[in-house]
């Protein structure tokens, strides 16, 4: 599985862009088609507003590359949670690093 820093919005129950988001770990399987996030089973769906949906449950959330510049949600502010164990590579992302698994683009 690959594993990516990634940008997680929850989308369903929520105007645009103002669900709850986190920055944190992602494990994707090979054909980058199915994420586990949080202990959930994440599957592609082509949408507007979301990217995948959490196979129990149903609900739509957006994944992406955080951006340096944290403008993430497209109608922000938002307040996102960067999770504990993402929080030293996230920085250093922040301060210019590459984010792990994505050194050469």
């Amino acid at each position: 599985m690959a594993r990516r820093i990634m940008f997680v919005q929850l989308k369903t129950g929520y105007d645009v862009d103002r669900g709850p988001s986190w920055i944190g770990w992602v494990d994707f399987n090979r054909s980058w088609g199915t994420a586990r996030f949080q202990g959930r089973e994440l599957r592609r769906a082509p949408g507007f507003d979301s990217n995948f949906y959490d196979v129990a449950t149903g609900e739509e959330f957006w994944l992406s590359g955080p951006k340096r510049d944290r403008t993430d949600t497209r109608y922000g502010p938002a307040t996102t949670v960067v999770e504990d164990d993402a929080r030293e590579a996230y920085e250093s992302f922040l301060d210019g690093a590459p984010l792990p698994g994505r050194e050469r683009g």
